[in-house]
């Protein structure tokens, strides 16, 4: 019902952007510049965990896209999922993987804990996913959005928490879906979320998707791409 809500509200009720608040626009043309108005560029966090894959990225997280990603996630600004959905498509075309080569792209979002999902009522990741399969299918690339991806236990909340606390808050607590190995082979993997700070949660998702080790030759190593990263994580780029 929030979900419904969220949705008819965006569309008769006055609105502001999401990203600096000018009135009668859900996203100006300079909030949607800083989003999308750059090439996306490979990312590293430092340190950098262990097992993390290749991560694209479309903006530093700051300012407006700070701002925006917050809308959508927490304030129910649902409709922002297209244009954070177009970002991060540019983010997955910047991948190792955008030949088209290996079958479609199939875009595992990274799970938010169930708590939380409830509390919003709408499981942001997922929707930009879509947004983004939507925009890369519209662009002739094939793609699919691939949810195989729980978590298997609580963990901590991540704010506050240092890197090497994050891994560990993190380690062991994601898993495939069973009978997901079969699907997951049956094109190119590329882990998605709305933002990277420190890289432990797709260290931790590239692990749950890892090889299945009775079949070997099977597995083809994902790569990430996110909408937003920390603006170290730019700055680190050694492209």
């Amino acid at each position: 019902m929030r979900e419904w809500w969220g949705e008819f509200a965006g569309l008769v009720l006055p609105v502001a952007c999401g990203g600096c608040g000018r009135p009668r626009t859900e996203l100006c043309v300079p909030c949607g510049d800083a989003l999308g108005g750059r090439e996306p560029r490979r990312v590293r966090p430092s340190p950098e965990p262990p097992g993390l894959p290749e991560v694209h990225a479309a903006a530093p997280y700051e300012n407006a896209v700070r701002a925006l990603l917050l809308a959508h996630k927490e304030r129910g600004a649902l409709t922002l999922a297209r244009p954070l959905g177009g970002a991060l498509a540019a983010a997955v075309r910047a991948g190792p993987g955008r030949s088209g080569e290996g079958g479609p792209l199939l875009l595992v979002p990274v799970p938010s804990a169930r708590r939380a999902t409830a509390a919003r009522g709408h499981d942001p990741v997922r929707r930009i996913a879509l947004a983004a399969t939507a925009a890369l299918r519209r662009s002739g690339t094939p793609a699919r959005v691939l949810p195989v991806l729980r978590q298997r236990r609580r963990v901590a909340d991540q704010a506050g928490l240092r890197a090497v606390q994050r891994r560990a808050n993190l380690a062991g607590a994601l898993e495939a879906v069973p009978g997901s190995q079969r699907l997951l082979a049956a094109g190119r993997v590329v882990l998605v979320d709305d933002l990277m700070t420190t890289g432990a949660t797709l260290a931790e998702a590239a692990r749950a998707v890892g090889p299945d080790m009775t079949r070997p030759g099977t597995f083809r190593p994902p790569w990430a791409a996110v909408v937003a990263a920390s603006p170290s994580a730019f700055g680190l780029n050694r492209n």
